[in-house]
């Protein structure tokens, strides 16, 4: 077999693929736990790479030492067994490093957490998988007459595998699958290399201790969760672009796309309020004077699963709702455990991209801006360029409304950049904190007089639950006067200051457990949890 360079192609291609794989692998891994932002796939990429260097020159070293490929294919095994117990181990590493790291860890803790997270679960098998080039290349080259030809070959075959390995677990093995199976998958697969060439060398032992530990984990994948606890969970599941939780208790069901934090979206099964953002929101249609419109038009950009849809159409009469959602899986989960209204009209789109190609020349009478991707609004939906592209797409006298998580009351937030942005775009803005909550909702029109249209609608409210919200959130809007902080397509660093605001509450969390557990030691802390 090694002397029939086919199955060392074969190796490298595989390999090759398996790499690409662990890695997007390790994306959804975290991503319920520490978001799938920039800075994680950079902590990830980076992770990964320093892996792989140290990778290519031990495996250089040792190929230089020896010529036995048994100890390359060994170490492929042992990448098998490892990358298949990724799954299992991966929540309890988790859990064991944010723990640790609370105690000692005052700033940057989720970058920290990730970065350890990263390297304790992924270095050590693609260290492994980074001995192979350097390997094979020992194995290939037989002459100095045909080694740039052979280099050729192995790389191409490398990127190739590469390219099949990064394609193949988004579009397929995760959506189809899950991350859990994923990693089973691609760990058979360097089984297979691996346990192939000891069984042709007629030494089983390696390839079937590796194979047994590969299934044993396999199995255990089985009951592979994200979730710290299972109370209430009734649907947990991925898409391309989520992780996907839904609970459900007697008063409520609630989806969420992060273990740790976060409700996306909630049905209250009584038909009430709901005591966060989306209550506030529905000033929005007051302030647009849908009541005395007759028809009116709401876009929203970032539906869920449809509590800003259900509300309006509940509460105002004659409204026609389009929403706008690019995962399709949450559009699905909408219609069985959120019951969406059937006559919302759904596009599964990017929201940007919705305004400009699907109807780029519709107006709205009210467009509602909540699409998040983990814990930041998309940068292109936090422009100078997409507010303007709102803005061009309501009616006369239409409005804007904006849910801005995490407040922070540092200088040159992302919630400050944002109000200046809009600000900078719309004549009139108004800011209101909701209580309990790090969201700020904003509301902006053209019309300077959308307080005064919102006030006299209030007064008209037959809802006396509805009234006595809005009386709420009208005493509490502030003016936004706009400042210097634009955010341009070509500058919108949204992932780094909503970082640095996520950063600012977990360490005011992690201080006020700090101090619990320094006035009653360790059984004060669990007594703080119960």
């Amino acid at each position: 077999m090694i002397r029939q360079n086919w199955f060392l192609y074969v190796t490298e291609f595989f390999s090759g693929m398996s790499v690409m794989a662990v890695e997007l692998g390790a994306s959804r891994l975290l991503a319920p736990y520490f978001s799938s932002s920039q800075i994680v796939w950079t902590i990830i990429i980076g992770t990964i790479m320093i892996a792989m260097a140290i990778g290519n020159v031990w495996g250089g070293r040792m190929a230089d030492k020896s010529s036995n490929p048994d100890k390359l294919y060994a170490r492929i095994l042992v990448a098998a067994v490892w990358t298949a117990a990724i799954p299992l181990a991966g929540k309890y590493v988790i859990i064991g490093v944010s723990a640790l790291l609370a105690f000692f860890v005052g700033t940057n803790f989720l970058i920290w957490a990730s970065f350890l997270s990263c390297l304790i679960l992924f270095v050590f098998p693609l260290l492994l998988l980074g001995t192979v080039t350097p390997s094979l290349t020992k194995f290939t080259v037989d002459n100095l007459d045909n080694t740039g030809k052979t280099v050729g070959v192995l790389g191409a075959l490398n990127t190739i595998g590469s390219i099949i390995g990064t394609f193949l677990p988004t579009f397929v093995t995760i959506p189809a699958f899950g991350t859990a199976v994923t990693f089973f998958i691609f760990s058979g697969i360097l089984l297979f290399i691996g346990g192939g060439y000891f069984l042709v060398r007629g030494r089983y032992r390696r390839g079937i201790i590796a194979a047994v530990l590969v299934i044993l984990f396999g199995l255990s994948n089985v009951w592979f969760s994200f979730a710290l606890s299972k109370d209430d969970v009734i649907y947990e599941g991925e898409s391309i672009y989520n992780y996907l939780q839904v609970k459900d208790n007697k008063t409520s069901t609630v989806l969420s796309t992060n273990v740790l934090f976060g409700v996306q979206s909630i049905l209250m099964k009584d038909d009430s309020l709901t005591g966060m953002y989306y209550d506030y929101a529905l000033a929005a249609p007051l302030m647009a004077d849908v009541e005395n419109k007759g028809n009116c038009s709401l876009l929203i950009l970032g539906l869920g699963s449809g509590t800003y849809a259900t509300q309006c159409t509940r509460y105002f009469d004659g409204i026609d709702v389009t929403g706008v959602e690019i995962d399709k899986k949450i559009v699905s989960l909408a219609r069985t455990y959120f019951r969406l209204p059937k006559d919302t009209k759904v596009s599964v789109f990017d929201g940007r991209a919705f305004l400009s190609v699907q109807e780029p020349d519709k107006k709205y009478d009210i467009i509602m801006v909540d699409a998040y991707q983990d814990i930041t609004i998309p940068f292109q939906m936090s422009t100078v360029e997409f507010f303007t592209m709102v803005k061009e797409h309501l009616n006369e006298g239409g409005v804007m409304v904006v849910n801005m998580n995490m407040h922070s009351d540092k200088e040159n937030s992302i919630n400050e950049c944002l109000c200046d942005t809009i600000a900078s775009v719309f004549g009139t803005a108004y800011t209101v904190r909701v209580p309990g909550s790090t969201n700020v909702e904003l509301f902006a029109s053209g019309n300077p007089e959308m307080l005064a249209v919102c006030a006299k609608n209030v007064r008209q409210l037959d809802n006396n639950e509805l009234a006595q919200m809005m009386r709420t959130v009208m005493s509490g809007l502030t003016p936004v006067d706009g400042g210097s902080c634009i955010l341009t397509d070509d500058k919108a660093p949204v992932e780094l200051l909503g970082m640095s605001a996520l950063d600012e509450m977990i360490g005011d969390e992690l201080n006020y457990y700090r101090s619990v557990v320094k006035k009653g030691g360790v059984s004060g802390l669990l007594n703080e949890l119960q």
